[in-house]
């Protein structure tokens, strides 16, 4: 089954792309502009960056079948980084425990064994763990590009690359 290996290994890989280039979009932001706030009922761009740094960190709790009181500890902590430099690294490390739980995962596991999340009444293999959380990430990756090229940021397709 060395394909499987290779498809994780290629999650794990984009999932890493995405991490890096977050951190650099993220480190392009003048502080002056957390607050700003597209709309009412959007978050704002410093709560949007905290909410994308947390996927790495907060999706394996989740997937580790960890209660909500766990998820919102660790939401606390990335809130409370403050600088882009804090989150970047909370969102690296984050990455680093998500690729190590992946990578001790067995094939079998990785392809059949299913966990459920707090608020949902089925779980999901952690191949499909996986798959989500890269999406995840790169959703609010695409949020953040677009917020800062709302505020006349220079951020350009080479920026995600």
């Amino acid at each position: 089954m060395q394909a499987v290996s290779e498809m994780k290994g290629l999650l794990l890989h984009e999932l890493e792309h995405i991490v890096r280039t977050s951190s650099k979009l993220i480190a392009k932001i003048s502080p002056e502009h957390w607050g700003y706030l597209p709309r009412d009922n959007m978050r704002s761009l410093l709560e949007l960056a905290q909410h994308l740094v947390s996927v790495p960190s907060v999706d394996l709790l989740i997937l580790q079948e960890k209660g909500q009181p766990d998820i919102r500890r660790t939401e606390e902590e990335i809130n409370e980084a403050g600088t882009s430099e804090n989150l970047s690294a909370w969102m690296d490390k984050g990455f680093q425990d998500l690729k190590a739980y992946m990578e001790n995962l067995s094939e079998e596991d990785f392809l059949h064994k299913a966990t459920k999340p707090f608020y949902l009444e089925q779980g999901s293999v952690q191949a499909k763990w996986l798959i989500e959380i890269v999406t995840h990430a790169q959703h609010h990756r695409a949020q953040l590009f677009n917020y800062m090229k709302e505020l006349g940021y220079e951020v350009n397709m080479f920026d995600l690359y």
